[in-house]
Formats: structure tokens, C-alpha cells, sequence
């Protein structure tokens, strides 16, 4: 077992929750009756969605908040040697669902910043939220199974 990659992966696990609340990003539109800016988070979006449209919420559920934390479980459970490397493939799939999920936010704040009459300011919640899956990406790959050297018999 390395005891880097559990702590590392234990980490990221427990940074997840953290920035799923974290703002990000700050929306303010320049209309008379909207003065104040509205912030947005993983979990707002998610009560929004769940409110006015269950489908796309249940996606957005699975993507931020499930890929995530099972695959880095899955890292932290092959490094203690409690679930079998079979099932890596598996957790890289989960992983590039997690990234999914990232470029769905970019992709909203890029049609969001494209509209005229208000601003949109990318917060530190979006940077710690892409950080933290791509450092389950990066993780992932360096929970690769180690290679026995070949004996020449």
C-alpha cells in the first residue's frame, strides 16, 4: 500500500463536500429590480434543477456529486488492498464523468459571459471544484497497479 496515494486521495475525498457549497460563480444583471448579484453553487444549482427539471438534476447529481466521491473511494480501496484492481477501467470511467460535469459548468459560465447586460465573475468555488477532479484524475492515474519485474528463468 502507499500510504501518499490513500492520503492524497483522502484528502481530495473529503475537500469534495466542502466545495460542492462553495460559490461558483457571482451573477449580476443590470435590470433596476435586480440589484444585488446571486451566487451560484454545485449544490443551489442542484435545488434549482431538482425544482424545474428532475431529469437533467438526476444527471447533474450523478456527475457532481456520485462520480466523484466513488471513484476516489474505489483509489483509496485498491491502494489498501480492500477491493480488487479489476475494477480500475471502471473507476477511469467514473473519473472522466466527474470531468464531464466541470465542462458543463465552463460551458454554462462561457453562454452566461456571452450575454450582454450583466456580469459574471468566476469565483474560487469553480477552481477548487475543477482542481479537486482533476486531482482525482491525476490520482488515478498514478494508482496504477505496480508491474512485477520479469524473471528469467
Amino acid at each position: 500500500m502507499r500510504v501518499w496515494v490513500v492520503v492524497a486521495a483522502s484528502v481530495v475525498l473529503a475537500g469534495f463536500p466542502l466545495v460542492w457549497f462553495a460559490p461558483l460563480f457571482s451573477l449580476k444583471i443590470d435590470l433596476r429590480f435586480w440589484a444585488d448579484a446571486t451566487e451560484f453553487s454545485v449544490v443551489s444549482t442542484l435545488q434549482t434543477l431538482w425544482r424545474t427539471d428532475p431529469a437533467l438534476a438526476l444527471l447533474v447529481s450523478f456527475l457532481a456529486l456520485f462520480a466523484p466521491v466513488l471513484k476516489v473511494t474505489g483509489i483509496i480501496l485498491i491502494e489498501a488492498g480492500l477491493l480488487v484492481a479489476r475494477v480500475k477501467p471502471g473507476l477511469e470511467i467514473l473519473g472522466r464523468l466527474a470531468m464531464a460535469d466541470v465542462f458543463l459548468i465552463a460551458l454554462a459560465v462561457a453562454m452566461i459571459k456571452g450575454l450582454e447586460g450583466g456580469t459574471l465573475t468566476i469565483r474560487w468555488g469553480f477552481w477548487a471544484f475543477a482542481g479537486l477532479v482533476l486531482a482525482s484524475v491525476l490520482l488515478g492515474w498514478l494508482c496504477r497497479p505496480v508491474q512485477e519485474p520479469a524473471r528469467n528463468a
